[in-house]
């Protein structure tokens, strides 16, 4: 088993990832699109394996993706060959062009649990937008708090294309100090009873509550902040629904 890297997509992660979530959610990609001009640059950070960057593409959007991992950009790539992305940690990611719109999808801000870290990112990618572009991302909230377990359990299992048994084994841990939702998981990979490969991926959240990301994006210097808690663009009022969405404007 390899060594466990804090939010890295492995190989065995991102099969069991694009076999479960092959395609983004409608109501979750009209809403990421409803923000979208045509002839404008559009970023996503964190774009994996490409569920929401191609449709975009497809759409004729002039879009590029960014993400750390190289086998989620891997499986990007067979999907759109022509697709503009780097392999980079965003922080160090530097492109020749700012955006009118930067994007990012299913919460995957929650991954950062360094709050200073997050708050870097956050004027990263302030500093890559144009003057009145617009930042829209989702954060977990402490309603999605798991109960705390004290061994590993089977928490999914799926087949793959080659016949083989890809299983998820995971625990949960909540610090309610740091918010931290901990969630660390072995993949194992069968044929049959034979183990063919095993990997670890140590998963962590920061999970958010009501008006502490306001917080942040006002600190760094975001303005006209808005906050929904639905893709219906329902107005968030509390913490208890499951995310945050935010739009703003540098």
């Amino acid at each position: 088993m390899g060594e466990q890297r804090q939010n890295y997509y492995g190989s065995l992660c991102t099969e069991m990832y694009e076999i479960l979530h092959a395609e983004a959610p409608r109501d979750e990609l009209a809403f990421y699109l409803s923000f979208a001009g045509k002839g404008e640059k559009i970023l996503e950070p964190l774009c994996g394996s490409g569920r929401f960057l191609v449709p975009f593409l497809k759409r004729g959007f002039d879009i590029s993706g960014v993400d750390l991992s190289e086998e989620m950009l891997e499986k990007l790539k067979q999907k759109a060959p022509a697709a503009k992305v780097v392999q980079a940690d965003i922080l160090e990611f530097a492109p020749q062009e700012k955006f009118h719109y930067i994007f990012i999808t299913s919460g995957s801000m929650s991954l950062f649990t360094d709050i200073d870290l997050c708050k870097e990112i956050l004027c990263k990618l302030k500093d890559l937008l144009l003057p009145g572009g617009r930042l829209v991302f989702a954060v977990d909230t402490i309603a999605t708090r798991c109960t705390d377990d004290s061994t590993y359990k089977e928490a999914i299992s799926v087949k793959t294309k080659e016949g083989f048994d890809l299983i998820l084994k995971s625990k949960n841990h909540y610090d309610e100090q740091s918010q931290t939702q901990f969630s660390p998981g072995i993949y194992e990979l069968y044929n049959g009873t034979e183990l063919l490969q095993s990997e670890a991926m140590d998963f962590q959240t920061h999970l958010y509550r009501f008006g502490e990301m306001q917080q942040y994006l006002q600190e760094v210097g975001f303005r006209e902040i808005t906050t929904y808690t639905s893709f219906s663009k329902e107005i968030a009022l509390d913490d208890r629904g499951e995310m945050f969405l935010f739009v703003c404007r540098c």
